[in-house]
């Protein structure tokens, strides 16, 4: 029965996430609430270790921005991101989002940060690629490590407690309840039975714009 008890205290920290706005650009938005097993996390850093799969991607330079206006604090392994590949070249990416006390609820935290979608192959019958975000992992960065060893567990993190430190300290995750419903990315891609009308009609686009410029030059340009 005790075990049993320290396991339900500890799946009492519970984790929502929902991707905000339409389209390409979203907003990835993060709560946790630590519940009971919060009482040992006085003093403590909290962040979200989320996986995102190559379908979406966060922007280095956009990120950067924002820090340096304290709107977010995050993290990201690799650092270096080619924002330009499509789905199909690019690779998974590690976010350590730091997350900020919320002053309407004890013993929750919660976090959002600008996420984009990228372009995919097109379909035989689809017009969406879907894009799933699953559960993240929630940590905890503390400085007299008094955890409770039943709830917390050391977690191999390469980042500094905080947002402002630099080097990397011990992080702990814990057991938790799943999101209720895992995050889809609904991205539009083109059919594949289009292609050759997609061609047909750039190539024109193509051949007739360059005439025009090519016809502006020749009235109005100086050789």
């Amino acid at each position: 029965c005790a075990v049993l008890d320290v396991q339900a205290a500890c799946q009492d920290v519970a984790v929502t996430q929902e991707l905000l706005k339409e389209g390409f650009h979203r907003d990835l938005l993060l709560k946790v609430e630590l519940g009971v097993v919060g009482k040992d996390a006085g003093g403590c850093t909290v962040a979200a270790r989320t996986r995102l799969p190559s379908g979406i991607y966060v922007d280095p330079y956009e990120l950067a921005s924002l820090q340096q206006q304290n709107l977010t604090k995050a993290v990201l392994i690799p650092d270096v991101i080619d924002v330009e590949a499509p789905e199909y070249l690019a690779t998974d990416l590690l976010v350590l989002l730091y997350m900020e006390p919320d002053p309407r609820c004890s013993g929750c935290f919660s976090a959002a940060l600008p996420v984009h979608g990228r372009y995919h192959r097109p379909a035989e019958d689809s017009e969406e690629a879907l894009v799933v975000l699953k559960s993240p992992e929630v940590l905890l960065c503390c400085c007299d490590n008094g955890l409770s060893a039943e709830c917390w567990k050391p977690a191999e993190v390469e980042a500094p407690c905080s947002g402002k430190t630099s080097g990397a300290c011990q992080w702990y995750s814990t057991r938790h309840k799943p999101v209720y419903q895992e995050s889809i990315l609904q991205v539009p891609v083109g059919l594949r039975q289009h292609s050759s009308l997609v061609c047909v009609v750039t190539l024109l686009v193509t051949v007739l714009c360059s005439s025009l410029i090519l016809a502006a030059a020749c009235k109005y340009g100086h050789f």
